[in-house]
């Protein structure tokens, strides 16, 4: 019989799923609830839609982000393909045309002869039935139904953070006589645009943050941040200067009105091919919709800027995966029914990665073990010396030497302190990380051949 396997939610990590699923033979039925049911950061029906930032984050293999992509790209990502094809500039990261990538993934997994897209909401695993294994992709943003039903799972309600969206404007309305194109360093093609500010209209700047008035959040919560994504009040209020030495930073460029380093920037990356939609990088908020208008329009070159979208917070949903997910993210057998007609994995920033890369890298794991299992083959998690490998034992809290930030499971993406020390004193930091890559690269080529393909061959 045809294995057959289930996977829910058709985000990042759901397409990297059902692809994996599909390549190795299984008949695989994808659901996704748009646009039956919409989410609050959502703007269309396609598949893997980004919602917070056109960014995959820098494509050097010598970076954290740049080996993960490169170890996906082995692995046999059906993504990153795609972003190639739909990738606008961006200096040193990836960052791609939202609607052409999302339309173009949607076309190649639909048109897939092994994946049947289905536009219906799920609300509780049970209601799935004929799959030898269940891939829960759903996101941050899962419903509040499926939600309830995954908190059962653990005994406990589920973890969360809240996460920001940054705005994004009208090329047309910004003041080019203003902005000024370049990257950091100049590195990269040199396509960012920077709003160059002095000290005074920086000051005046941070003031009108701090005194704007925010969107009100669910009163009965604590409104818990996530560290790596912070709104830009809030950066702002954690010190004077903050701002300056984060997203605002003017290191590495040149204001041409004046020859001179600004004293700091906002930096707007282009979101679309055309060209005709440009985001404020690093500009996560909470602000009113008004307000924003008010105090961006502050910086310089952007006073009559138009928004396409208004930035945006809203709340994200994740396991306490240590406690229920196995290194192949499936979920422990403690955790679910022994008498289960199918084995449950959770996979993307549900089970406790963060970031898009990371959310899709669990999917093509998750996915490539649904598959296995109901073709009744051994597990083939990559090496934890591998970038993916150690994210996959941080999830399933079996890392060397865990420590999770304050005692507590919080979500992660990829970066060198998750991989073992390497061998030999190398006093040079970039080195140790060169001898990182090196022996992931070494160690990713022996599990390709001897573990990961179902024909025992890379």
């Amino acid at each position: 019989m045809t294995p057959r396997v289930t996977i829910v939610g058709g985000g990042l990590a759901g397409s990297e799923a059902a692809w994996q699923a599909a390549e190795r033979g299984a008949d695989v039925r994808l659901y996704e609830m748009r646009p039956h049911r919409g989410t609050p950061a959502h703007r269309t029906d396609y598949l893997a839609e980004l919602v917070c930032s056109t960014s995959f984050k820098g494509k050097s293999p010598t970076t954290a982000h740049g080996l993960l992509k490169e170890e996906m790209r082995r692995l046999g990502s059906v993504l990153l393909p795609i972003a190639d094809e739909t990738a606008v500039p961006a200096g040193e990261a990836l960052a791609v045309d939202v609607e052409r990538f999302a339309a173009r993934v949607t076309e190649v997994l639909s048109s897939h002869p092994h994946i049947t897209v289905v536009r219906e909401e799920v609300t509780d695993f049970f209601m799935l039935s004929g799959a030898s294994a269940v891939v829960i992709a759903t996101g941050p943003l899962t419903s509040e139904a499926l939600s309830a039903r995954l908190a059962a799972l653990t005994g406990d309600e589920n973890l969360y953070f809240y996460d920001a969206i940054a705005p994004t404007l009208d090329a047309d309305s910004l003041d080019r006589s203003i902005l000024f194109a370049q990257s950091r360093y100049d590195k990269g093609d040199g396509v960012y645009l920077n709003c160059p500010l002095n000290r005074e209209e920086y000051e005046a700047f941070r003031e009108a943050l701090l005194a704007a008035e925010l969107a009100p959040m669910k009163a009965f919560e604590p409104i818990n941040l996530f560290e790596g994504c912070l709104p830009i009040e809030e950066l702002a209020a954690r010190g004077e200067l903050t701002m300056a030495y984060g997203p605002m930073k003017p290191v590495g460029l040149t204001d041409p009105r004046t020859g001179e380093q600004p004293f700091a920037v906002a930096q707007l990356r282009q979101e679309n091919q055309e060209g005709s939609r440009f985001g404020l990088v690093g500009f996560q908020t909470r602000l009113k919709y008004p307000e924003q208008k008010r105090v961006f329009s502050m910086l310089p070159g952007l006073s009559s800027a138009e928004f396409v979208r208004y930035g945006q917070m809203h709340r994200n949903t994740y396991l306490d995966s240590p406690r229920l997910l196995e290194p192949s993210l499936r979920v422990k057998l403690e955790r679910w029914p022994p008498d289960s007609p199918f084995a449950l994995f959770i996979a993307g920033q549900l089970c406790g990665v963060e970031g898009y890369m990371e959310s899709a890298a669990a999917g093509i794991v998750a996915g490539a073990h649904a598959a296995r299992h109901a073709m009744m083959l051994k597990d083939a998690v990559p090496p934890a010396d591998t970038m993916i490998g150690a994210l996959l034992q941080y999830v399933a809290g079996t890392a060397h030497e865990t420590a999770y930030p304050g005692g507590r499971f919080q979500p992660m993406n990829s970066n060198f302190g998750l991989l073992p020390p390497v061998e030999g004193k190398k006093r040079k930091k970039a080195d140790r990380i060169l001898a990182k890559v090196e022996r992931a690269r070494e160690s990713l080529t022996r599990f390709l051949v001897e573990e990961w393909s179902v024909g025992g061959e890379e």
